[in-house]
């Protein structure tokens, strides 16, 4: 019997995990959550693309109505709005769903990847209350933070006989990616004495100590301290991106480091390096290959290399890492509604291998124009 879902939030990866759950046969989705009036009304298959000639007609209608959807009662909630940048809404949002008893994948908010040394005690202890009054669980995912730099780097630590250091990196070029709200975020084509949200002091730190703190968690060691820095290049002259037109002089390419700390030694350490045109700072990592990769290095016996380049047949490297984070959190539902109350992450559940995905033709069969 097909799974009973709902869904919240048909931005990036919303869209992209919205179609999942249409067109994957493990799932029925039951209803549909939005914020943006101009999407209410709208059926689930035209605000996610799917279908051939023409969007698939689910039946589905798009609503502003979080206490609605609630009310269908479905097995699991995909949870995909914002949360970046309204993270209170977004942690009232999903305890509401766990203490009506139902369970929760998302992509945000992503403090509760691994919320323990990154957010207070008692709000993790508010989440996981939600969560024991439902007897509900809950598990935020993605690509990075997310099985970049969790699941990836756990597997091949699982061969070494020795680890020194953990290094795991994003390197894109953003031009094509279109979310303007991240790209404020970030500051891309802001000015280079403005300081943005994501750059304010400490805010790397929690943003991705998620991730350091997981890690450090799976290879059992304590981090005494976590810390960042960053670097910024300006445009060489005025051009345009996906979001609009980027200013010479405004910021162009950042790279930023968190670093995990044991007695003065970066143990764990996240690394991205973003460009908007990859003739910027030619002396940062380049892409293993494209305009994309991640890769995690791990230094120990044996050492490890491992670049992992992502592609699709829909889109460039950034619809592939999107459709990656979107396909982590959708594909772990079975195992999430199988866990015990309460947050669950990478280190907690079973690997989840793709059960069920196998397929022959790139489009559904149940979609296909007879």
């Amino acid at each position: 019997m097909a799974i009973r879902v709902a869904h919240v939030g048909t931005g990036n990866v919303g869209r992209l995990a919205l179609a999942e759950l249409i067109t994957n046969p493990q799932f029925e989705l039951i209803a549909l959550n939005v914020s943006s009036p101009e999407k209410v009304g709208k059926d689930a298959g035209e605000l996610c693309g799917v279908g051939l000639d023409a969007p698939v007609d689910t039946g589905i209608k798009a609503a502003n109505d979080l206490d609605a959807l609630i009310a269908a009662k479905p097995e699991c909630v995909v949870y995909c709005a914002m949360g970046d940048t309204r993270l209170p809404e977004a942690m009232a949002d999903v305890m509401r769903i766990l203490a009506a008893g139902i369970n929760v994948v998302g992509s945000s908010p992503g403090l509760l990847q691994f919320p323990w040394g990154v957010m207070p005690d008692k709000y993790i202890n508010r989440v996981e209350d939600a969560a024991r009054q439902g007897n509900s669980t809950i598990f935020i995912s993605g690509v990075d933070p997310g099985f970049a730099n969790d699941l990836i780097p756990f597997a091949l630590a699982g061969t070494c006989q020795r680890i020194e250091s953990v290094r795991c990196m994003e390197i894109h070029d953003y031009a094509s990616y279109d979310g303007v709200e991240v790209m404020d975020y970030m500051g891309f084509a802001k000015p280079m004495d403005e300081v943005p949200m994501l750059l304010q002091p400490g805010i790397l730190g929690i943003a991705w100590g998620t991730a350091i703190r997981q890690l450090a968690a799976g290879l059992g060691i304590e981090i005494d301290e976590i810390t960042e820095s960053y670097q910024r290049e300006p445009a060489p002259e005025d051009f345009d991106i996906a979001v609009g037109r980027v200013a010479k002089g405004t910021v162009a390419a950042l790279r930023f480091e968190i670093r995990g700390m044991v007695k003065g030694h970066p143990a764990i350490v996240i690394e991205h390096i973003t460009r908007l045109r990859p003739d910027l700072r030619p002396d940062w990592q380049q892409p293993a290959s494209g305009d994309g990769s991640y890769r995690v290095e791990i230094v120990g016996e044996p050492s490890y290399a491992v670049d992992i380049v992502p592609s699709s047949r829909k889109g460039d490297h950034n619809h592939a890492a999107i459709a990656g984070a979107a396909g982590r959190v959708v594909n772990a539902i079975p195992d999430v509604i199988a866990a015990p109350p309460g947050i669950t992450t990478t280190l907690a559940l079973p690997l989840v291998t793709g059960k069920g995905l196998f397929t022959t033709t790139s489009t559904p069969n149940h979609l296909v124009a007879s």
